[in-house]
């Protein structure tokens, strides 16, 4: 009994020693459990952050692949069919022509034009009586002139601007993004270039070349801004024609050049007619002669550069634009294609070569979609020459550009207008 006891006492002593702290062990140090707190919490958040990055890495990858997959679904997928979303009536009148503008088209007759939204919505008609319209556009901007008349209209996508009338007969029109408008006029022995405001008043600017030494204004072309002329003048020079092209600037850059002429180029176009010009992107322009494309850059206003050529061989059947590319379509001499399509950047650089056997009778740029067509069909391209579309009508077409969505067009004859929805 007393055995048990001295044992059970003893046990109650070894449990206190156990517990109580060894002198020799080292003090703890004032803080250490806040800086083991502190050291946990770091770890913590770094675990968060590896997982955050792990996360959007995730999903960056798969953002990418879906974007990678819309892309690749755009530049290759063909589409096999057709259903109209909406179609409007039209008056067909004495109709000239339809031209790409605004949001959808302006229609040219020779007793008045009208715009119309995609929607098929008219936004305004305007009247007029002309022999021979001519029309140019840029932006939202168009002019529409009578050719060997003396009448000028001007349009923005609000109605008409202004109108001016001319002494001498016109020849040529072209309009500036901002609605500054340039007439060709021509009398028996020489070409005028002559400028008016959007509303119509002439601005004190008159350009003549004399016929029989300066040569003759074939075709004229504004930059966006009004202040650049581009021109083709055909010349003869000891009995053989030639042709160059010229620049003009009209702003504080020209204002001491004489003639405010800043380049003429003439060896380019050797023996090589020149009959359309035009501006593209800043500060690009493009010369469409009988055998290529030559392309300019503005970016010196006061000296303007031949930045490039593409020159072909055969027959050229067509030259189109837009703002970002320039085309034309030649005549294979050999081969199982009737045609060859090539299309350069607004910087001269080569985008596609295409061959194809499709018998067109118009051919536009609008977007990144090349649409040929004829008055009951039409077959599209993208810039990477896949051909995203043929469709025949059951209506005869006058005009086919790109609709409100990617997979829409709309599609304009004599007498109706469709929106199709693709499939």
């Amino acid at each position: 009994m007393n055995d048990m006891s001295s044992m059970s006492r003893e046990n109650k002593k070894q449990q206190l020693r156990s517990r109580v702290i060894s002198s020799d062990a080292p003090p703890v140090r004032p803080g250490a459990m806040q800086e083991d707190a502190e050291e946990a919490a770091r770890l913590e958040q770094k675990k968060a952050r590896r997982r955050r990055r792990i996360f959007l890495a995730l999903l960056l990858l798969l953002v990418a692949a879906g974007v990678g997959g819309w892309f690749y679904y755009r530049r290759n997928y063909q589409y096999t069919s057709f259903e109209t979303s909406w179609q409007v009536d039209l008056n067909e009148g004495s109709l000239v022509s339809y031209e790409a503008y605004g949001t959808n088209i302006l229609k040219v007759t020779k007793d008045g034009a009208s715009y119309m939204d995609n929607k098929g919505k008219p936004v305004w008609t305007d009247s007029y009586e002309m022999k021979n319209p001519t029309v140019a556009v840029h932006g939202d901007y168009a002019v529409i002139a009578d050719r060997q008349g003396n009448s000028i209209y001007i349009y923005n996508t609000l109605g008409r601007e202004g109108e001016a009338t001319t002494i001498l007969p016109i020849s040529k029109v072209a309009i500036s993004a901002t609605g500054v408008v340039a007439a060709v006029l021509e009398d028996s022995t020489a070409s005028y270039v002559t400028f008016y405001n959007r509303d119509g008043t002439s601005l004190d600017i008159t350009i003549k070349t004399i016929i029989s030494g300066d040569g003759y204004v074939m075709d004229a072309a504004l930059s966006e801004d009004g202040t650049q002329l581009m021109c083709s003048v055909a010349y003869l020079t000891n009995g053989e024609l030639k042709n160059r092209v010229v620049f003009y600037d009209f702003s504080e850059v020209g204002k001491n050049i004489p003639n405010r002429m800043v380049g003429g180029f003439d060896d380019e176009f050797d023996a090589a007619m020149v009959p359309r010009v035009t501006y593209l992107s800043e500060p690009y322009s493009c010369a469409f002669s009988v055998n290529g494309m030559t392309f300019f850059s503005s970016k010196n206003l006061a000296s303007p550069e031949m930045i490039g050529q593409y020159l072909v061989e055969e027959e050229i059947e067509s030259v189109f634009y837009s703002e970002d590319y320039a085309a034309m379509i030649v005549r294979n001499t050999s081969g199982e294609y009737n045609n060859r399509l090539e299309v350069c950047k607004s910087d001269g650089s080569h985008v596609l070569t295409k061959e194809f056997n499709y018998e067109y009778t118009h051919a536009d740029i609008d977007g990144d979609l090349i649409i040929l067509y004829n008055e009951d069909s039409c077959q599209v391209f993208n810039m990477a020459g896949v051909q995203k579309l043929y469709a025949a009508f059951d209506f005869t077409i006058d005009c086919v550009r790109q609709g409100r969505f990617p997979n829409t067009l709309i599609v304009t004859g004599p007498q109706q207008m469709r929106e199709i929805r693709l499939h």
